[in-house]
């Protein structure tokens, strides 16, 4: 069963990809969307035989993989509770991602690659989460990347997507080295790359030390910082997260399948899988814990001051990627794999919505320009409102609540009752509570409520152009012609004040994912809380998986005072009151406040100016040695004393030979003439 959940991704991008033109755009996105919904619909059954308690851990051996010395490896597939919760996020939403994207890329010319991209990518990923020694997981590791690369610059004529991927590329490779460092420290140190080997001797190996850069550190700080570093590129956590919201230029789906639920969790869940490596370093964790809040601080900030929809969903995700590494920082593995599960649902949900925003106002993006949708696409409307229920953590404590309050709230808990670097991380997780529900609230009035502000945008007055019979707008996404379903705009009017234009609902194969997920978004987090953070349901249900679970800080997570427990959903409130209060009451407060702190509005917007700095130390120090290598180096130098001056000098050469050689006799005579004359005097000086 597990062979066919890995490869059938695979295969199927295989048909769709190479033989796009032979079977055509349909039976491309048939073969691919009819895979990735048997590989979940093998998937569940496993997850759920886990959570009952009927699964085992069991290692399938594909083939003989590597022999060379010490290094001695198979290509196995590992299926345990950690494997399984990732089976079923991959697949659930690789699944319903791609049926979306029937609707979506509808009239793109390029859908059977679009397809295969996304079967390729999704193949990538389980073989990341089901690898049972580093390198397999590596090759995983560096697929999702290439497979990112891919989708993010899928619209190639357009040169900011293509700008996008290279620079998820370049700073993924950053944080890859310390991955494979890691992975080259670990094999030095433990002889193998087996993961079960290497989890098992790590206990052994704790208080030890390695020689690293002339110095002697302790050996598994040095190997599990090595190891986060990777985690921190591919999870865009502070200092390696610049490329995520760059992302956003691929297609919609794109964003909610590879840098909301899956490929940006890959960091997530490597840092859970050797989380009994990581607990025998508590320098790294320290590390872990401090980056993750960091970021959580960070990405929060910037969302409260971004137009573009699809960029703050990204920033969002950055912070709450943040939660989950804190959460392991603090030795709760469980609570960051339970946000993981629960933040897979409602993130994508809020992805894919955004999409369908984007889809029925004519991939306008700025929120400045929408206003009032709710009543023209209400099923939209509804989802993203879910999905914005779920992430801001609205519920009670021990009674109901949708998905992010039972997971988001579990990680805070853990960290205050973990004490130390974990009450700091708590306090500033609140903080960032309170900015996600006032950027999260604030974008569903800016988009769902007030008066239209349509007839400010571009996109819009192309569209309602075009739908005039003056031609058609190429837009921008260079080849993606998408005016479906605004035949009848003309037609139509708002009826509250902008004419020519009528927003549209998305089509049935677009808000048949936005369902399931809404779905996800309210049950996945009272449904699946006990076997994932609560201590005696927990020790079960991670038994067998190698995870860390700390049964005793759980047990002290639930038992916080009630203030701890009733803080998120205070600042949650607040944040809520705030938006509404802003964006709703009283409309020209934010202008105010953009007036009275220009320079902090400034700071944020331009997201913290990390663009920019790294443009300034690595970017143009980079270019300016390139450029001395190419005009000082390659063009004066080696051309010049190389290619060029041996030219030169053929060519001078030429030119003398010509001129001696002119076809005159008293020439020629001339010079036999000088060679007599010096081959008498040459005689004369040696014989005589």
């Amino acid at each position: 069963m597990i062979q066919a959940i890995v490869f059938l991704p695979l295969l199927a991008a295989l048909v769709a990809g190479l033989g796009q033109r032979a079977i055509g755009p349909f039976a491309s996105k048939l073969v691919t969307t009819a895979a990735l919904f048997t590989s979940c619909a093998l998937s569940w059954p496993i997850f759920l035989s886990f959570v009952f308690g009927t699964g085992h851990a069991e290692v399938v051996t594909v083939l003989h993989w590597v022999s060379s010395g010490a290094l001695q490896f198979n290509w196995e597939l590992r299926v345990d509770t950690l494997t399984a919760v990732m089976l079923v996020v991959i697949t659930s939403v690789s699944s319903l991602v791609h049926l979306y994207s029937w609707g979506y890329m509808e009239e793109d010319p390029d859908q059977p690659r679009f397809f295969a991209y996304l079967s390729l990518f999704t193949f990538a990923m389980l073989m990341l989460v089901t690898a049972n020694n580093l390198v397999q997981m590596f090759f995983g590791w560096e697929g999702v990347g290439l497979a990112s690369y891919l989708l993010i610059g899928f619209w190639y004529k357009k040169p900011s997507a293509n700008a996008a991927a290279i620079k998820a590329f370049v700073v993924n490779r950053v944080g890859d080295l310390g991955f494979m460092l890691g992975i080259f420290g670990t094999f030095l140190v433990f002889g193998t790359v087996s993961i079960p080997d290497i989890l098992t001797a790590a206990p052994g190996m704790a208080g030890s030390s390695i020689t690293f850069l002339g110095m002697r550190l302790d050996t598994m700080t040095i190997l599990c910082l090595l190891l986060f570093i990777g985690a921190m590129g591919k999870s865009a956590q502070l200092g390696l997260h610049t490329w995520l919201p760059d992302a956003m230029e691929g297609p919609t789906p794109v964003s909610a399948l590879i840098h909301a639920a899956t490929m940006v969790t890959a960091g997530v869940f490597m840092v859970c899988r050797l989380s009994p490596m990581f607990e025998t370093a508590p320098i790294a964790l320290g590390v872990v814990t401090f980056v993750g809040a960091a970021t959580c601080f960070f990405a929060a900030t910037v969302g409260t001051t971004q137009w573009d929809i699809k960029r703050v969903i990204a920033y969002s995700t950055c912070s709450q990627l943040g939660y989950m590494f804190f959460a392991t920082g603090v030795g709760a593995y469980g609570a960051a794999m339970f946000h993981l599960f629960t933040h897979a649902f409602f993130k994508a949900l809020l992805f894919l919505g955004a999409g369908s925003v984007i889809h029925s106002m004519h991939h306008e993006q700025d929120m400045r320009y929408y206003g009032g949708l709710r009543k023209h696409i209400p099923i939209t409307y509804w989802a993203m409102l879910l999905g914005t229920l779920a992430i801001t953590g609205v519920g009670i404590a021990g009674v109901a609540g949708f998905a992010g309050f039972h997971s988001k709230d579990g990680i805070l808990e853990a960290a205050f009752a973990a004490g130390g670097g974990g009450t700091i991380a708590f306090w500033v997780g609140i903080f960032a509570a309170l900015l996600t529900s006032f950027y999260s609230w604030r974008l569903v009035f800016l988009t769902f409520y007030g008066k239209p502000r349509w007839e400010q945008s571009e996109h819009i007055q192309h569209a309602v152009h075009d739908d005039h019979g003056h031609g058609h707008d190429d837009h921008a996404h260079a080849g993606h012609d998408d005016h479906a379903h605004a035949h009848d705009a003309h037609h139509e009017s708002s009826g509250d004040g902008t004419a020519g234009y009528h927003p549209h609902e998305s089509p049935v194969t677009m808000l048949i994912p936005l369902i399931v997920l809404s779905i996800g978004a309210v049950a996945a987090g009272f449904v699946f809380a006990h076997p994932f953070i609560y201590p005696e349901e927990g020790a079960k249900f991670w038994a067998g998986s190698m995870l860390a679970f700390d049964e005793h800080l759980m047990h002290a997570a639930h038992e916080v005072p009630t203030w701890v427990k009733w803080t998120p959903f205070t600042v949650m409130a607040i944040g809520l009151f705030l938006a509404w209060n802003s964006y709703i009451r009283n409309t020209t407060l934010p202008g105010r406040f953009v007036a009275q702190f220009k320079l902090l509005h400034q700071f944020l917007y331009n997201k913290w100016y990390f663009d920019e700095l790294y443009n300034a130390i690595f970017v143009k120090p980079a270019c300016a040695l390139g450029r001395f290598f190419w005009k000082r180096g390659d063009e004066q130098t080696i051309d010049r004393f190389g290619p060029d001056g041996a030219a030169t000098l053929v060519a001078g050469g030429t030119r003398l030979a010509v001129r001696l050689q002119s076809g005159y006799v008293y020439g020629y005579a001339f010079v036999m003439l000088l060679g007599l004359v010096g081959l008498a005097s040459w005689a004369m000086v040696n014989f005589l």
